[in-house]
């Protein structure tokens, strides 16, 4: 039976550190220029309806250091461009190849598709949710020591897709989740954290930021939202900084899931300073998508 990864929701825990613990294998195993074949003879299709830098050149190359092959369609250059369904997309490419993956705007997109597909679909960015990063950031803190089960993870910005996921991976692993969100831009409304006592959702970035393990934030503007002043000027204190980074713990890393504004959301002494680990989190993205390729098409 095919296993999608649409939301992060349909992993467990188990399924969660073997993909950690398999991109830690992974990692070394390219820098030992002895990178696997496992999946010799598999084809990803990758369709983007958003732009893409990190998702689309990690998933390329990691189809191809594993043996497989990945083509690329957009919706200029698809039939969703003229008003195909997703559902009859996903039926006719998964009589091609051996895995989707989309980047889209709804998640009921990635639904749908996964509904028609008889291959597994993983979400490569929707509006609602960002597995593929989350898994990468909950990497990125295990290989710098963070305690994954009683460790403090800090979220501070917009209530967004990071923000949202941030909330399923604590739901899943049990480690302390705070999210500082201005007014009005909390997460979604589907984010029920009732009975979760591991996770604070709050208006003042501080008591999010207090004695965290990893401080984490976004871009304010996501792909397709007006920029505007006012936005701006509601977001200034939740400003990922040196100030802020204080009261978090002495050797906390920071985590941005690119790409930033600086200046805006972080500020260049933070993101070019000594706890950030922003670049070593955007080069696991390769590592961490080889192993959700395994797991999901081998």
């Amino acid at each position: 039976m095919k296993k999608d990864l649409l939301t992060l929701g349909e992993l467990s825990a188990k399924e969660i550190e073997w993909v950690l613990k398999r991109s830690s294998v992974l990692k070394k195993a390219r820098k030992a220029k002895k990178n696997p074949q496992t999946l010799k003879g598999k084809t990803l299709a990758m369709v983007f309806e958003k732009p893409s830098t990190r998702t689309k050149a990690s998933f390329d190359v990691a189809m191809y250091e594993l043996g497989g092959h990945s083509l690329t369609l957009d919706s200029s250059s698809s039939q969703l461009g003229r008003g195909e369904t997703y559902q009859d997309t996903g039926r006719v490419l998964s009589r091609f190849v051996h895995g989707i993956m989309l980047r889209t705007f709804a998640q009921k997109n990635l639904e749908q598709m996964a509904e028609g597909s008889s291959v597994p679909v993983i979400n490569g960015l929707s509006d609602l949710y960002h597995p593929c990063q989350i898994l990468t950031d909950l990497f990125t803190a295990a290989e710098n020591g963070k305690n994954l089960k009683k460790g403090r993870i800090a979220y501070v910005g917009d209530g967004n897709n990071m923000a949202n996921t941030w909330i399923l991976a604590a739901k899943i692993l049990g480690f302390e989740l705070r999210i500082a969100t201005p007014r009005g831009f909390e997460t979604s409304k589907e984010m029920d954290t009732k009975g979760f006592k591991n996770i604070v959702l709050t208006n003042d970035p501080i008591e999010a930021v207090l004695e965290a393990d990893v401080v984490n934030t976004d871009t304010w503007f996501s792909m397709g939202q007006e920029v505007s002043a006012e936005k701006r000027g509601l977001f200034e204190p939740y400003q990922v900084n040196r100030s802020l980074l204080k009261n978090a713990k002495k050797d906390a890393i920071v985590l941005h899931c690119l790409p930033a504004h600086r200046g805006e959301e972080i500020t260049d002494g933070v993101m070019d300073g000594p706890q950030s680990r922003v670049f070593d989190e955007a080069e696991n993205r390769l590592h961490v998508q080889k192993a959700i390729l395994e797991r999901l098409l081998k």
